[in-house]
């Protein structure tokens, strides 16, 4: 007769053979939680494994579907983000949670912060043009969802390079920066070359038909000679905030020389 697992977990710490800690890890990794909201699983238990919670892809969801997820959510008291959010999302959340954020720049939809506000690093975030600025917000929103002190400096790409340097003062002291570019996708690589921090560039679908709708300026990118810059998915404002919020706050947290 097969034993069932949970008894033995429990059993191995009854008798010593396992810590505390250990028997929390083990129980985590085999009834991780979840809920169920029509057709999503919410993950409530990727606070636990990743530090943060479960995101959420607003884009095709009904404005019930994200309501839904969110009172999940608030139920264990986490904090919520929805990226590629609607108007029609954002107002059903507000009648329900009037503290939820809506930025229509962004398309996002943020409840409270994942951690305290100012306690996960310090993160810029620089466009090339102003046309950048729906992806850029998108990463601004995200990282102050993940709890960073977050600047945004906005239209000093290459072809105006005095522009960048007149805002060097405002970048150069970061955990981590984000540089949004279309076009050739540029920028990442100067912006490299002038900061001790990972970089992380973000190429945009903005320019013209032989920009490719954003393959240009990823090719760039992958390509930078500045060997601090790394790159997310065309338009994906959210994973180079998210990835940025991680490189902070691990900087914010370890002590110096750690």
């Amino acid at each position: 007769m097969q034993r069932d697992p949970l008894q033995s977990l429990l059993e191995r710490w009854r008798d010593g053979a396992m810590t505390v800690a250990q028997l929390e890890e083990s129980l985590r990794d085999r009834y991780a939680a979840t809920a169920m909201v029509e057709d999503a699983l919410v993950d409530l238990d990727r606070v636990h494994r990743c530090g943060f919670p479960e995101v959420v892809y607003g884009s095709g969801k009904s404005p019930e579907q994200v309501l839904q997820i969110f009172i999940a959510q608030e139920q264990v008291g986490q904090a919520s983000l929805v990226t590629r959010a609607t108007a029609e999302q954002a107002n059903l959340v507000a009648a329900r949670f009037p503290d939820a954020e809506y930025n229509p720049v962004a398309r996002t939809i943020r409840r409270g912060t994942a951690h305290a506000a100012g306690t996960s690093g310090r993160i810029a975030v620089i466009t090339a043009g102003a046309t950048d600025r729906p992806v850029a917000e998108e990463a601004v929103e995200t990282a102050r969802w993940m709890g960073c002190d977050v600047r945004l400096i906005t239209d000093v790409g290459v072809a105006g390079p005095q522009r960048l340097l007149e805002r060097r003062r405002d970048f150069c002291d970061m955990d981590a920066v984000v540089v949004v570019a279309g076009m050739e996708g540029a920028l990442p690589s100067v912006v490299g070359g002038w900061v001790d921090c990972p970089v992380i560039g973000v190429p945009t679908s903005v320019g013209y038909g032989a920009q490719l709708q954003g393959l240009a300026p990823l090719l760039s990118m992958l390509s930078s000679c500045a060997a601090n810059v790394c790159v997310v998915n065309i338009d994906a404002g959210f994973k180079g905030g998210y990835f940025a919020g991680l490189i902070a706050r691990r900087r914010a947290v370890l002590a110096p020389g750690q």
